[in-house]
């Protein structure tokens, strides 16, 4: 059974940087469409950035320019690089597949919160 563990997140102010990483068991980070979610308090959980066996992206309109989706296939990670945060990026962030394909179990996430 594939396990997704997310790292990376924090506590940073307005229009700091993180970058959250995604490790799974065996290759699946390194072929297979993944995404990127998150959940704020309270809210239903949300499709951040998707991207694709072949490395095309897509972005929720809410981080487009900001957050960048990306893959080091050497370490088998997926990785979303997040700028320019503001409060409203706060949420536990998790990976999984993209909305159309079949997920894997859902790891604990990492939680980002966002200070103004």
């Amino acid at each position: 059974q594939v396990q997704l563990v997310e790292s990376g997140g924090g506590l940073v102010q307005a229009g700091g940087s993180l970058r959250l990483s995604c490790a799974a068991s065996g290759t699946i980070l390194s072929i297979n469409a993944m995404a990127w979610y998150r959940q704020a308090p309270g809210k239903q959980r949300e499709l951040v950035a998707t991207i694709t066996g072949g490395g095309s992206t897509n972005y929720a309109d809410s981080v487009k320019g900001r957050f960048t989706i990306s893959r080091d296939n050497a370490k088998n990670t997926l990785l979303l690089q997040m700028n320019s945060l503001k409060p409203e990026d706060t949420a536990v962030y998790y990976c999984n597949a993209p909305p159309t394909f079949s997920k894997y179990s859902w790891g604990q996430g990492t939680q980002v919160t966002v200070s103004s």
